[in-house]
């Protein structure tokens, strides 16, 4: 939704959309993609997710490693999912200021941290959301990228109490 629009704007943190480029422009990829978004209407989803989650038995889970929420009834069963895995610390972040505006804070489950991204590349942090991410030239925060792609032991993402991560422009 966003994105797609941020995509066309010059040093956008969509500009370069990483979701366009790699394994993602492989057909088998892009058809499984296109899976998933129908899946979301389908009535067993939140199901099937829990089911999902609590068998890895992982102590945190991302929400998205490309696309974001595609209205407010997605974000809504994104909650149902995070309350049903009380035992999972859950990150999502998202460009969809709209659809979280229109939630009530105590809404939000307490496993759930949102990080509402920033815009623009160097641009400020958000600020109608408490829990922020933005894109740096310099002085990134997220240590992936000297941890070959991987969080490892850092948890920032997943911390209610870190406002804002700042990742590396890739």
């Amino acid at each position: 939704n966003t994105g797609s629009k941020l995509r066309l704007i010059p040093d956008s943190v969509c500009s370069t959309c990483y979701a366009l480029k790699g394994c993602y422009v492989f057909k088998v990829v892009q058809d499984a993609q296109y899976r998933r978004l129908k899946a979301l209407k389908k009535k067993l989803w939140v199901f099937a997710m829990v089911t999902l989650i609590n068998s890895k038995k992982s102590d945190v889970f991302r929400w998205h490693d490309s696309g974001d929420v595609q209205d407010l009834e997605h974000l809504r069963k994104i909650f149902e999912v995070c309350r049903l895995t009380p035992g999972t610390r859950h990150w999502l972040p998202t460009q969809e200021r709209q659809y979280l505006l229109a939630v009530a804070p105590d809404e939000v489950p307490d496993n759930l941290v949102i990080r509402l991204s920033g815009s623009k590349i160097d641009g400020p942090q958000p600020s109608c959301w408490p829990n922020t991410s933005t894109v740096v030239t310099k002085g990134a925060s997220c240590p992936a990228p000297s941890q070959g792609g991987k969080c490892r032991t850092c948890r920032a993402c997943w911390t209610k109490s870190i406002k804002n991560v700042s990742y590396g422009k890739h």
